[in-house]
């Protein structure tokens, strides 16, 4: 069983930054990547960031350029840097990570993150 914590969600004004903090422990399998997905009231789920194994990132197109994930190994930790944000960033976010042979994806809790204008 895989645990996500997740941090660093609030509020902050729109041009401001965010820096979102997942923390994975108790995988005795590889993962095989993690990512950031987000919620907004109304919407579906949908794929932010993410960062393989490997170290290949993909980005959704609204936040290319503004965002960054990183990763820390030995804290088995990943971060979304989120810089110019704007007021439809506004959603639940969270933390993603693809796990073993099977690819089985486990799920932080989310963090809401509100960009005010």
């Amino acid at each position: 069983q895989v645990q996500l914590v997740e941090s660093g969600g609030g509020l902050v004004q729109a041009g401001g930054s965010l820096r979102l903090s997942c923390a994975a422990s108790g995988s005795r399998f590889v993962i095989n990547a993690m990512g950031w997905y987000r919620q907004a009231p109304g919407k579906q789920r949908e794929l932010v960031a993410a960062l393989t194994f490997g170290g290949s990132t993909n980005y959704a197109d609204s936040v290319k350029g503004r965002f960054a994930i990183s990763r820390d190994n030995a804290k088995n930790t990943v971060y979304l840097q989120m810089n110019s944000l704007k007021l439809e960033d506004t959603a639940v976010y969270y933390c993603n990570a693809n796990v073993g042979i099977y690819g089985y994806n486990y799920w932080g809790q989310g963090t809401q993150v509100t960009v005010s204008s």
